[in-house]
């Protein structure tokens, strides 16, 4: 297996459902972090040996194979290959250790793990439309061997479980919204964001030829500990709201990778060396417990400890995944909540030479993590929310020396 490295990581802005990305098409904010990294990176295009990108909502504007019809709409080189993956909540993270898989074997020398949901325009569940009747994604088949549950009971009951309560969501949810805007303030993701224009809305169905600059994350709040109290929550008798909850997000991330020795032929500048992956099945009926036993996989496989990880990112769908992972690691995380795993990928690596953190991870609730490491050594799992029960994990190992941690 040849050892694998990350030179390049981009995200667009993140923006809220009917916000400032909403008229934006999925090709476009797709293709303009494709193009980001390679542009970023400062290589020929056709070094790029395939595209797997991931996309839960495949219909409408995402469908036949969104990554391709984005890379097109860039008007790169029609020779490089693409894929698009559906592995639900994580599709876009098992896409990168997809990625990673065909660098690693040797398949190609240079690949880009990337993912995009338009979810103000393809909104959750059109996937599994009403008219016409197309059949509904499971059967009694799937009923005599489990309950057909939703994200949001998954997560009241993790949350009744293990005892988490609307108090612990909610100081969660504050400290998170206090530690976006902190980053922010402090300029945290400037190396990873690709500002883009964007139609200012729709008319007569349509978006508007006249756009906007977008250059910053749309789901920011100030709030406090009573607003979020005074929420409702999403269930009768759950500690969970809208507060506590993930946002419906418009936006996509990409992440170049290579072999060490093409990026060293190359020139180019080492962000990050991916260590090892996993895929773990878990509970269809809790379906957000993944990243336990996703970054457990990936500890053992790989002889570490949780102290030995510095940065851990979960993109969890409610607070109690967060809270629950986070107790069963006794290790600083941070929660994200973003509607794209590979945005995950593209934060540890910008991250962590910043905190000089060395390893993190970067685990979903759907089982999937890749572990990252900067070229010190660092681990990074991703975890991204999921209905069904597999969980991608990715680790990652950072180039700098420990400083402060993450917090």
């Amino acid at each position: 297996m040849r050892e694998v490295v990350i030179v390049e990581a981009a995200r667009t802005p993140l923006g809220k459902r009917n916000g400032q990305l909403a008229a934006s098409h999925a090709t476009e904010m797709l293709g303009a972090v494709q193009g980001a990294v390679i542009q970023r990176a400062g290589i020929d295009p056709k070094e790029v040996g395939q595209v797997i990108g991931g996309c839960v909502g495949q219909v409408g504007m995402q469908t036949m194979n969104v990554t391709r019809n984005a890379w097109l709409s860039q008007g790169l080189p029609l020779e490089v290959a693409s894929t698009t993956v559906d592995t639900q909540c994580g599709s876009s993270q098992q896409a990168t250790n997809l990625a990673y898989a065909l660098v690693a074997s040797g398949v190609v020398d240079s690949a880009i793990g990337c993912g995009v949901e338009a979810m103000s325009q393809v909104p959750m569940g059109s996937t599994v439309p009403k008219d016409p009747i197309v059949g509904k994604p499971v059967n009694k088949r799937y009923w005599e061997h489990f309950e057909f549950t939703s994200q949001f009971d998954g997560a009241e009951r993790i949350a009744k479980k293990w005892g988490i309560t609307r108090d612990d969501t909610d100081a969660f949810g504050k400290r998170s919204q206090d530690l976006a805007a902190a980053a922010w303030a402090d300029n945290r993701f400037d190396s990873q964001i690709v500002s883009m224009d964007a139609p200012v809305g729709f008319k007569d169905g349509k978006p508007t030829s006249e756009t906007h600059h977008v250059t910053r994350d749309g789901g920011l709040r100030e709030t406090t500990l009573e607003i979020l109290g005074g929420l409702r929550t999403n269930m009768p008798d759950g500690v969970h709201s809208a507060g506590t909850s993930s946002q419906i997000t418009d936006g996509a991330a990409a992440v170049l990778m290579m072999s060490r020795e093409r990026a060293d032929a190359l020139g180019l500048e080492v962000k990050a060396t991916i260590v090892d992956t996993c895929l773990v099945g878990s509970d269809p009926v809790l379906m957000l417990t993944g990243p336990i036993p996703a970054t457990q996989k990936l500890l053992a496989n790989n002889k570490l400890s949780i102290s030995d990880i510095d940065v851990t990112e979960i993109n969890e769908a409610f607070a109690s995944v967060v809270l629950r992972t986070r107790s069963s690691a006794s290790r600083s995380t941070s929660g994200t909540g973003s509607t794209s795993s590979s945005r995950a990928s593209s934060t540890v690596p910008n991250e962590s030479p910043r905190n000089g953190a060395s390893l993190g991870t970067t685990p979903t609730p759907s089982g999937s993590a890749p572990r990252i490491s900067p070229p010190r050594h660092g681990l990074i799992t991703v975890s991204t929310r999921r209905s069904f029960p597999w969980t991608p994990r990715l680790a990652l190992k950072t180039a700098s020396p420990r400083a402060r941690p993450i917090t």
